[in-house]
């Protein structure tokens, strides 16, 4: 079954942190990036995946891991 993931993440002013990100995903054996959007002024950006379930669940505690790490949302 082919899942697709579309998280936002708290983070749209620094194209390093969103770069890396979108890389733990890309790098997730099954599954591929389908598209990556930020928006500044909202201070967000998107990533677009698809996989297989197995895929699917590595890739999101990847990128969640990756997120806490390098994101903090409070003042």
């Amino acid at each position: 079954m082919l899942i697709e993931c579309i998280p936002n993440v708290s983070e749209g002013r620094r194209p390093q942190v969103v770069t890396r990100l979108a890389e733990v995903v890309a790098v997730t054996p099954g599954v591929t990036l389908l598209d990556r959007t930020s928006d500044s002024s909202h201070h967000r950006s998107v990533l677009t995946f698809a996989g297989e379930r197995d895929g699917i669940a590595a890739a999101v505690l990847a990128l969640f891991e990756a997120a806490i790490s390098a994101i903090d949302v409070l003042p």
